[in-house]
C-alpha cells in the first residue's frame, strides 16, 4: 500500500442521493460510487452512509487516502464542522459533527462544506469557471441555491449563509418553502416550475415531462420558462450590482433544461446590463453530478496545501 497513489475523497451527501469520488492530487476523478441517502433514519445513519460508499472504493481503487472534503445540503459552520440548519427532509442532521465522524472514521483530515459552496469550488478547480476569481454560482434544483467565489476565495459570510440568492425577496409575493414570501425560488426551482405550470393548467409535469412541452411550443410550459429565465437574470444583476460580479456558472436539475430557459435570461441580461458596463457572462456547469463531491475534496486539498503538507502533491 505504501505504493499506492495519493488520493481524496469527496463526499456529496443530498436529500435522495449520497455521491462520492476518489480523486487525484490534481483533482481528476479516479473513481465514483452512490447510494440512496438515509435522510428519514438520521445524522449518524446519513455519515454512516457516505463512509460505506468512499470505502466501496477503497476496496475496489488502492489508494493512500490523504483527506476526506464533504459537501452537504443545509447551512453548516464549516469551521466548526456541524450542520447548522437543515430542511425537514433531513432527521437530526441539524447540530450533527459531520467532520469529526468522518475524521475518525477514515484516519485522515476531514471537511464540511455547504453543498452549493462546494459545487462552486468544482467547476472553479476542474469545471466550466477554472481560473476565474469572482464567480456567482447557483444551483436550480429542488430549491435554488447560490454561492460567491471572490478575489480567488469562497467567500461564506460570517455565520455560512453568503450567497442564498434563492431566498432574497422582491419576486413576487408567492409562498416560499423556507417561510418567506416573494423568494428567487418561488420561481425558478424544479419544484416552483411544476407548481407554477399546475396553476395555469391544472395538469402535474415532471421536470422532464415540463421541459420537452416548452421546446414543443407548449404556451403554459414556455410561460413558467420565461418566468424563471426572467427572474434568474434579475438575481445575477443584483449581484453584478452590488458586487461587481459578472461570470455566473449555473447547475442543478433545472439548468439541464437550458434551451426553454435561456431565451428570457438572456433578453433581461441584455435589456438591464449592470453599471460597470461589463457584459455577464452565464455558463452552464461542466462537472454534473460530481461537482459537489469534486469541490468537497477541493477544499481538503487546500486546507492541506495551506498547511504546508508534505503529502500533498
Amino acid at each position: 500500500m505504501s505504493h499506492a497513489p495519493e488520493a481524496f475523497a469527496g463526499i456529496d451527501i443530498g436529500g435522495t442521493t449520497t455521491q462520492a469520488v476518489l480523486c487525484t492530487p490534481d483533482l481528476a476523478v479516479l473513481d465514483r460510487a452512490q447510494l440512496p441517502t438515509p435522510a428519514a433514519e438520521g445524522g449518524t445513519a446519513m455519515v454512516g452512509a457516505a463512509l460505506t460508499v468512499v470505502r466501496r472504493m477503497l476496496n475496489r481503487t488502492p489508494v493512500r487516502l490523504l483527506g476526506a472534503g464533504v459537501g452537504a445540503a443545509g447551512v453548516v459552520d464549516a469551521r466548526a464542522g456541524r450542520i447548522l440548519v437543515a430542511s425537514d427532509s433531513f432527521r437530526d442532521w441539524a447540530g450533527h459533527e459531520v467532520t469529526a465522524a468522518v475524521r475518525e472514521a477514515l484516519g485522515v483530515p476531514a471537511s464540511l462544506d455547504n453543498d452549493v459552496n462546494a459545487f462552486l469550488r468544482g467547476e472553479v478547480a476542474r469545471g466550466a469557471v477554472v481560473g476565474e476569481t469572482h464567480v456567482l454560482g447557483m444551483t436550480l434544483g429542488t430549491g435554488v441555491g447560490g454561492a460567491l467565489w471572490l478575489n480567488g476565495e469562497l467567500y461564506d459570510g460570517p455565520r455560512g449563509a453568503a450567497g442564498e440568492i434563492g431566498h432574497v425577496p422582491g419576486f413576487g409575493g408567492l409562498p416560499c418553502t423556507c417561510g418567506g414570501r416573494g423568494h428567487l425560488e418561488t420561481l425558478a426551482s424544479g419544484r416552483a416550475l411544476a407548481a407554477r405550470y399546475a396553476e395555469r393548467t391544472g395538469r402535474t409535469a415532471t421536470a422532464r415531462e415540463l421541459a420537452g412541452a416548452a421546446e414543443r411550443g407548449d404556451a403554459d410550459a414556455v410561460a413558467v420558462y420565461e418566468a424563471a429565465g426572467a427572474a434568474v437574470a434579475r438575481a445575477i444583476l443584483l449581484v453584478a450590482g452590488l458586487l461587481d460580479v459578472t461570470t455566473c456558472v449555473v447547475g442543478g436539475g433545472v439548468s439541464r433544461s437550458w434551451a426553454p430557459l435561456e431565451p428570457a435570461l438572456l433578453a433581461v441580461l441584455a435589456a438591464e446590463p449592470p453599471v460597470s458596463g461589463r457584459p455577464v457572462r452565464v455558463v452552464p456547469a461542466r462537472l454534473g453530478e460530481d461537482a459537489v463531491a469534486v469541490g468537497a475534496a477541493a477544499r481538503i486539498r487546500a486546507r492541506l496545501l495551506a498547511q504546508g503538507s508534505e503529502t500533498v502533491a
